[in-house]
């Protein structure tokens, strides 16, 4: 016959409970956490694991590419900033910098 042993047979140490305090204090903590870096508007750069360039800051997501497509980009800037120029009747403006 199986015969069962207690946590004190056992040797184990039961577990307390936390106080409310220490609740409070853990709730604060993941609070703080799940609120994360406080977004500054700025644009931040990143290398990725596959060796792209992400810039961050931007919008939702980051915009990833690798070096010869930013370079390729970098080159016609000034065309794309005409371009939108032209354009910029034909686009949705958000009031963003």
């Amino acid at each position: 016959m199986i015969e069962l042993q207690t946590a004190k047979q056992l040797g184990a140490q039961t577990m307390t409970e936390p106080t409310k305090e220490e609740l409070l204090a853990r709730i604060a903590e993941l609070e703080k956490k799940a609120a994360g870096p406080k977004r500054s508007g700025a644009l931040e750069f990143r290398v990725g694991e596959k060796g792209g360039v992400s810039v961050y800051g931007l919008g939702r997501f980051p915009v990833t590419l690798y070096y010869e497509q930013w370079d390729r980009l970098l080159k016609v800037a000034d065309d794309l900033r005409a371009f939108l120029e032209e354009n910029k009747s034909r686009l949705k403006l958000k009031n963003v910098e």
